[in-house]
């Protein structure tokens, strides 16, 4: 089931006589369950594109459906129980400093009038969940930042929303922090069938937990898809910058011809670049090479500067292509 469709999205903010597009023509849809990714580089619209969702942002152009309800079409009070529906995490966690976790986590009821037995109960419920049932009575001061975006969860929770809008959740954290909160997130995810979307600049985090990703790429929709699909093949230039290693590649010479080579744990084990070598007689400069999980399987990556010449170009990518490797071309210098 969908839980949000966008068709033909757009958005432009005006200022002192002057237009800005943040967002151009983007269609996606978001299914009920699933874990769906929204990335891009600052600026790029993705955080305009998420307050969408919860019309915090009115659309200029196009539509914005929750559960097949057209959001521009409801009136306010049928908006304030849409976002009772929709909870959000941000980066700064936005707790309340003066209340103890307990209390934070118990904000969203008081709004919503639950009476303040249930609340606490309800509470304590939320922290077991996110495993700070310890630290109810200590203020946020006193907590990490894990544990802070942790009792910001179980607040988010408190009041039984059908999606989670995570916004850049992760970006004050540390890696440990980062891969505990995305691993309860996934956990919540499974166990309660929470729908859930991350916004995000780092694929990292995409890899790690999302099924599906949308890449927006200065207002526009780059390219959607599987995450594993994505890593394997991206189509876009906004992709590739993605999932490409992070470091530097320095070609050789002006006929020199980089790509990236992909292949998943099931061929790990096999010794391609010697094989390589033993049947064709070609050899290749190893520029990069890493493995990492992208969707719970293995996968493993190297960056290669294949040899001068055209024909032995070809030779080698239909070598690894036959082997059934992804072959991505990285840059060609002519």
């Amino acid at each position: 089931m969908e839980v949000f469709r966008l068709e033909h999205v757009e958005k432009t903010y005006k200022n002192e006589g002057r237009e800005f597009q943040a967002l151009k023509d983007i269609s996606l849809s978001i299914n009920e369950g699933e874990i769906f990714g929204i990335i891009g580089m600052s600026g790029a619209g993705k955080s305009t594109l998420v307050r969408t969702l919860n019309r915090l942002e009115k659309v200029t152009g196009g539509s914005v459906s929750f559960y097949g309800r057209d959001l521009a079409g409801l009136s306010l009070p049928e908006i304030r129980k849409v976002r009772r529906q929709i909870a959000m995490i941000f980066q700064n966690f936005n707790l309340l400093e003066q209340r103890n976790v307990e209390s934070n986590v118990m904000q969203p009821l008081r709004i919503a009038g639950v009476p303040k037995d249930m609340g606490r109960r309800k509470a304590l419920e939320m922290l077991e969940v996110v495993g700070l049932t310890d630290k109810k009575n200590e203020y946020p001061a006193r907590l990490s930042g894990g544990q802070r975006q942790r009792v910001a969860i179980a607040r988010a929770l408190a009041a039984d929303p059908k999606v989670l809008l995570c916004d850049e959740a992760t970006s004050a954290l540390d890696p440990k922090m980062t891969g505990e909160i995305l691993d309860l997130l996934k956990e919540i995810n499974r166990k309660r069938k929470l729908t859930i979307v991350i916004i995000t600049h780092e694929m990292s985090v995409v890899e790690k937990i999302c099924d599906r990703v949308a890449i927006i790429d200065d207002g526009k929709l780059a390219e959607i898809g599987e995450v594993r699909e994505i890593f394997r093949n991206p189509r876009s230039e906004a992709a590739s910058k993605l999932v490409l290693p992070g470091n530097p590649f320095d070609p050789s010479g002006r006929d020199s011809r980089l790509i990236r080579l992909v292949f998943d744990g099931t061929a790990a084990g096999r010794p391609f670049i010697a094989e390589l070598v033993e049947q064709t007689g070609k050899k290749v400069n190893i520029l990069s090479a890493n493995t990492k999980s992208v969707g719970g399987i293995g996968y493993g990556q190297m960056v290669l500067e294949l040899p001068k010449g055209e024909a032995d170009q070809e030779l080698i990518i239909s070598f690894f292509r036959e082997r059934g490797l992804s072959v991505q071309e990285v840059t060609r210098r002519e």
